[in-house]
């Protein structure tokens, strides 16, 4: 069974940095894509940011030049890296994997809390 569990989400200051992780345990192979996603209180969830298997990256306009998406391969890791925070970046943040047969798996999320 594939578990996907972010770490990483705290409460900082606007101007501050975070840096999330998603760890990948279980049987996961074929990756196709790797995402972040978030959602505000009141707020629809939102793409944040997404990487494809070949490396290409897209981000949510609100985060361009701020957040950056990598990813370890060899751990099955997927990171987000978060600069230059604003409160309207407060959310829950989740990772999504799409992977082998179309198979989707979600994490549970991590609270990102930023104040002004």
């Amino acid at each position: 069974q594939v578990q996907l569990v972010e770490s990483g989400g705290e409460s900082v200051q606007a101007g501050g940095s975070l840096r999330l992780a998603c760890a990948a345990s279980g049987s996961i192979w074929n990756i196709k894509t790797m995402a972040w996603y978030r959602q505000a209180p009141g707020k629809q969830r939102e793409l944040v940011a997404v990487m494809l298997s070949g490396g290409s990256t897209n981000y949510t306009d609100s985060v361009k030049g701020r957040f950056t998406i990598s990813r370890d391969n060899a751990k099955n890791a997927l990171y987000l890296q978060m600069d230059s925070l604003k409160p309207e970046d407060t959310a829950v943040y989740s990772c999504h994997m799409i992977w082998g047969h179309w198979y989707d798996s979600w994490g549970r999320g991590t609270q990102v809390t930023v104040s002004s």
